[in-house]
This record gives structure tokens, C-alpha cells and sequence, in this order.
């Protein structure tokens, strides 16, 4: 008896000296350091320089990250966007004419801290023609279903000085999840000729908390209730004639003819003034269901395209929009 006393004792003893140890190991799982990285290839054009940049962010349990990268460029959010399943994501934009300093910040999920990667330089050459470099800032937002944010979305003119006239630039987004809008203000910049300054507009994203369907109560005074002893015989006396009609049919071919009209005729009118009028079926039925903006992690584009009438400019960038 005493002897297995003591072995409880003990085995006890145990189990409590390995909890710490297994929490510890909980709590690592729950927070791996991550090793973010960045790589550049440049390519020369008339207007400027396209970069076409690759993050790439993996665990330290060597698997790969997820979630949202936001592109810098001293400091300066430039872009941001969402890894892939292995970890990975790429984007191609211009570079204002000049030196840069880009870095990439991984901002997290549940089980991966934050990181950022060693520091890429890049030269962007200047052209001979007009273009123009779009950005975003923030690069990453994250929203409840239900709330909206603001982004500044900066448009930069690279050579304008060769432009013969005011040049008009339209910002668009695109790849936003249902039930979510985008709008901007102003949706047209216009640049000037020999102007170097930077243009903001404001974007605004809005997303959806969802709306139930709920049976409205018909006000008082309403003239439905009062119609629905005109509807009930509406459905029962076209029945009535009907089957009256069916009964006596082999006999009466013309008055069955009669009845199958006057039946269909006070059904068209029951449809008219119960289930296909909208008022009927707002007050029984409700507004329609709208449905919430689905969580999750989604790469939004936003777009800026000129044309001069000869042809046409465009330039995007990116943004991770995180709902929850």
C-alpha cells in the first residue's frame, strides 16, 4: 500500500516537472522566428526603369510563411503583398529615376514573428519620354467585415518636361474580395507639363458585416390585411369553377373552355397582388440576405492608365488587404 503511495507520488512528480517544459514548447510553436528575402532584376525602358522584385519568407522550422509583405523603399511603403503557399511573391513596377534603398517587411500570421529583409539596392535610370510611378500607402491594411479603411494612393510624374499638354491619369482597383468596393478622391489626376511633384488621391476600402433576413411587420393601415379576403376568393372561386367545369366537361365542352380562362385569369391576378409584389414581399418576406466579406488575406491591385491620345500608360501596384 505504501509502496504504490509512493509511486503515485513520484509519477506525479513528473508529470509536473514536464508541463512547463511542454508549454514552453507550446509557446515556441506559436511564435518561429522567420527569415525574409528580397531580390531585384532592373530592365531599361525609354520612360524609366521596371524592377520586378521577389520576396521569398520561410519559418524557422523551415517551412513556408504566410500572409502579407510590405515592399519599402527607405522606409517609404512602396507596395504591399501576399505570399503564395510556398511562401513566395513577385511584383514588377517603375521606379522613379535614381538611386533606392528596398527592404521587405513580413508583418506575421498566428504561428510566424515578423521579419525583414537585408537591405537591396537599386539604381533606376532616367528616360527620355513621360511616365509615371503609382504607390500605396499603407501597404497592408487590415479590417473587420464591416469597417473601412483609408489608403493614400501617390502618383509620381517621371519626365514630364516632354509632355506637349496636361496629361489625365485614372486610378482602378481590382482583385477585392466579394461583398467589399474601393473608391477614389479624385479618381483623375491630371499632370502638368514640366511638373515633377507627386499627386495623392485618397482611396477608400469598404467591406460588408452582412445583413440577416429579417419578416418586416406591415405598418398600420396598411392595405394588406384588408386585401386578403379579395385575394382568398381570388384562389378559391377559380378553383370552385374549376373542378365544376372538369365534372361537367364531357357534356359542356365550351363552358369547361370558359372556366379553364376565368381560372387562369384570377390566378395571374393572386400572382400580381401577393407573391410577386414587392411590397407583399418585403413585409412577409424581408429585405434580401446580404452576405459579410469573407475573411481572409487578398492581394489588391491598384492601377493608374493615361493616354494622350496616341497611347496609353499604365503602372500598378499592390496592396494586402487582410479582413477578419
Amino acid at each position: 500500500m505504501g509502496r504504490n503511495l509512493r509511486l503515485e507520488w513520484f509519477a506525479g512528480l513528473c508529470a509536473a516537472m514536464a508541463m512547463p517544459a511542454l508549454g514552453f514548447s507550446a509557446v515556441n510553436a506559436q511564435n518561429l522566428r522567420t527569415e525574409t528575402r528580397l531580390t531585384a532584376e532592373t530592365h531599361d525602358t525609354q520612360g524609366g526603369t521596371q524592377t520586378t522584385l521577389t520576396v521569398h519568407v520561410t519559418g524557422a522550422d523551415g517551412q513556408p510563411a504566410v500572409g502579407g509583405v510590405s515592399l519599402e523603399d527607405s522606409g517609404k511603403p512602396l507596395a504591399g503583398l501576399v505570399l503564395d503557399a510556398t511562401g513566395q511573391a513577385q511584383t514588377t513596377m517603375t521606379l522613379v529615376p535614381g538611386d533606392h534603398v528596398l527592404t521587405a517587411v513580413y508583418s506575421g500570421d498566428a504561428t510566424h514573428l515578423s521579419s525583414t529583409s537585408e537591405v537591396t539596392p537599386v539604381h533606376a535610370a532616367t528616360g527620355g519620354t513621360f511616365n509615371f510611378t503609382v504607390s500605396v500607402a499603407p501597404a497592408s491594411l487590415s479590417l473587420t467585415a464591416g469597417q473601412s479603411g483609408t489608403v493614400v494612393a501617390t502618383v509620381t510624374p517621371v519626365n514630364a518636361a516632354s509632355l506637349p499638354a496636361p496629361m489625365f491619369v485614372t486610378l482602378s482597383c481590382s482583385g477585392l474580395p466579394d461583398q467589399s468596393a474601393c473608391t477614389f478622391t479624385p479618381e483623375n489626376i491630371e499632370i502638368l507639363p514640366s511638373s515633377s511633384a507627386a499627386i495623392n488621391s485618397t482611396m477608400v476600402l469598404a467591406t460588408s458585416a452582412g445583413i440577416a433576413a429579417t419578416a418586416k411587420t406591415a405598418p398600420h393601415g396598411t392595405r394588406l390585411d384588408s386585401s386578403a379576403r379579395p385575394v382568398t376568393w381570388a384562389l378559391a372561386l377559380p378553383g370552385v369553377f374549376g373542378f365544376a367545369g372538369l365534372a361537367f366537361g364531357a357534356r359542356k365542352r365550351r363552358w369547361l373552355v370558359r372556366l379553364s380562362l376565368l381560372a387562369l385569369l384570377g390566378l395571374v391576378s393572386v400572382l400580381g397582388t401577393t407573391a410577386c409584389s414587392p411590397q407583399y414581399d418585403y413585409y412577409h418576406h424581408g429585405p434580401p440576405h446580404n452576405l459579410p466579406t469573407p475573411s481572409g488575406t487578398y492581394q489588391v491591385s491598384v492601377t493608374a492608365q493615361s493616354n494622350n491620345g496616341i497611347t496609353a500608360i499604365t503602372n500598378s501596384t499592390s496592396l494586402a488587404l487582410t479582413v477578419k
